[in-house]
């Protein structure tokens, strides 16, 4: 995957947002899901299940950060932050279909959901690893990265 500061700086914004309300939703799951008018009250089962889901949207906000700092990680941190964030987006639009309009601030995530995805989604396509090049094997030598043998002998 190329080395582009375009890039990085895709996966900085993708990564810290994701960060961002990742940490919100499992540290003060309360107040966050307030702020669109929703009452999580204090069953400890349904809090569970909100900071379960905002750990990993935590957790998969550090990966794509990450992938901004170390190359062999860049083209799964486009992925999983392309995923992610087109996954919730199109996830909020057919609850919009089927459940009715929601609080004006979770219409106006669901379009940032939906930028923020697409944007990782060309970044994906137009950064895409040249797969004939990525090669873990020296031919020449006849052993993979480890020094393992490989070919026939190896069996």
């Amino acid at each position: 995957m190329q080395n582009s500061g375009a890039l990085k700086i895709i996966l900085c914004l993708a990564g810290g947002v994701a960060i961002a309300v990742g940490s919100g939703i499992l540290f003060f799951p309360v107040a966050m899901y307030a702020t669109n008018d929703i009452a999580l009250g204090g069953a400890a089962s349904l809090l569970s299940e909100v900071r379960g889901s905002g750990g990993a949207i935590l957790a998969a906000g550090l990966l794509v950060v990450s992938g901004a700092f170390i190359a062999r990680l860049r083209f799964s941190a486009l992925l999983i932050s392309t995923v992610l964030y087109l996954s919730y987006g199109a996830s909020r639009l057919l609850s919009l279909a089927l459940d009715g309009v929601p609080a004006t601030g979770l219409l106006a995530v669901t379009a940032l959901e939906i930028v923020i995805g697409g944007i990782c989604l060309y970044a994906l396509v137009r950064f895409r690893p040249d797969i004939d090049v990525d090669v873990d094997v020296d031919v020449d030598v006849g052993r993979d990265r480890a020094g393992a043998s490989i070919g026939a002998d190896a069996v």
